[in-house]
């Protein structure tokens, strides 16, 4: 494999937790890894510069939101997506899909794809899968989804396996219309809701199409965490151990932490974002809302141990000054310390994982979470 190949290789394994790296053109992600969410090509309240500082490998980018505004046809005129971001490293974008049936004030779903209204202002847009990709491709990202119709849960069964059946179809028709882009990859996504069987025959289906990467989806879509985490253990196994496996749109530190030692080797999640803009955040002793009165004549720092910053340098009175006031350096500084507490912690199941210490580490964090934030330590 050159360095301009797209491929995966796996590095060490501890009991169901992997190591490993997956090799693009334009840089290696270790995993497991967790990937930024940046919507409209920018991760909110974080320069590129610093994102990459804190260990991301990778960023994502939406379709949904890009083919809206700007507009797919005039990043690939600007000269794709890496180049209007400043990002030179790889990116994944997701196919639309999750968007278009959560956020769309109109849709129609057909076997030809799923019509919609922009909710931004109301126009009217085809998604296909064949469009999909053809968006994907103009903002040249590194991996790109397959369309998919993703179910909420709870749903029937019926409407399940229509989605799944749907979406099997749809990955058939991506991979082709993706056909071969040397350094690049399509991944398929396994639905199915929470029933055994179907998750069991969408993984088995795409695992046919012999993707380069498999992901995880419909899940952390409103059922409970275990529900979420016994579909892991029914479809990691079923997935190749030399291809890459995502869990999308996941999750808080523990989902993260209970799906890796399931298998799992690529998150997203807009969660440390969005609670940073809102006043809570993540850190070794668990979520800290610093909102509450009980931080505003707290002189001490989030975690004085910390590597960042934005943790160990700016007082807790401070940050619940900013957030109390609505200052944007608040959303600032907790976002950058709660993307720095992600990376901290793929960088210590990493590790864990070399060291084959996988178990000992997830249980001595959980510990940490549970015993609490350094608040009530003192």
């Amino acid at each position: 494999m050159t360095k301009k190949d797209f491929g995966f290789t796996l590095q060490a394994t501890d009991a169901g937790a992997r190591k490993g790296k997956i090799q693009t053109p334009r840089g290696v992600i270790r995993t497991p890894a967790f990937m930024p969410v940046g919507t409209a090509a920018t991760v909110k309240h974080m320069y590129p510069g610093q994102v990459r500082e804190l260990g991301a490998d990778v960023i994502l980018g939406n379709t949904y939101h890009l083919m809206l505004r700007p507009g797919a046809e005039r990043i690939e005129k600007l000269g794709g997506l890496h180049k209007f971001a400043n990002w030179p490293y790889p990116i994944l974008t997701d196919s639309g899909g999750f968007q278009v049936m959560s956020l769309s004030k109109l849709r129609k779903i057909t076997e030809q794809g799923v019509t919609f209204q922009s909710h931004i202002d109301g126009s009217r847009h085809e998604m296909t899968p064949e469009r999909s990709i053809e968006i994907q491709c103009l903002l040249g990202s590194d991996i790109q989804m397959q369309l998919d119709e993703c179910t909420a849960l709870p749903a029937t069964r019926d409407e399940i396996e229509r989605a799944m059946q749907l979406s099997l179809r749809w990955a058939d028709r991506c991979k082709t219309a993706f056909g071969d882009r040397p350094g690049q990859a399509m991944f398929g996504i396994v639905q199915g809701g929470d029933i055994p069987s179907l998750r069991e025959e969408s993984a088995l289906s795409l695992k046919a199409l012999d993707l380069k990467g498999y992901s995880i989806g419909g899940l952390a879509v409103g059922e409970p965490q275990d529900v979420m985490l016994r579909m892991l253990e029914i479809t990691t196994p079923l997935l190749p151990v030399n291809k890459p496996r995502y869990l999308m749109g996941v999750g808080t530190p523990d989902d993260l932490l209970q799906s890796v030692a399931r298998g799992v080797d690529m998150f997203d999640c807009v969660m440390p974002t969005r609670a940073g803009r809102h006043g809570l955040a993540y850190s070794r002793f668990g979520k800290v809302n610093i909102k509450n009165a009980r931080h505003k004549d707290d002189h001490r720092p989030l975690d004085e141990q910390s590597s960042c910053p934005a943790a160990k340098d700016y007082s807790r009175a401070y940050l619940h000054h900013l957030v109390r006031s609505n200052e944007g350096l608040g959303s600032m500084l907790l976002t950058w310390i709660n993307l720095h507490y992600y990376q901290y912690l793929m960088q210590g199941m990493r590790d864990a994982i070399t060291k084959g210490c996988f178990e000992d580490f997830r249980l001595q964090t959980m510990e940490n979470w549970q015993r609490g934030d350094i608040d009530k330590l003192a």
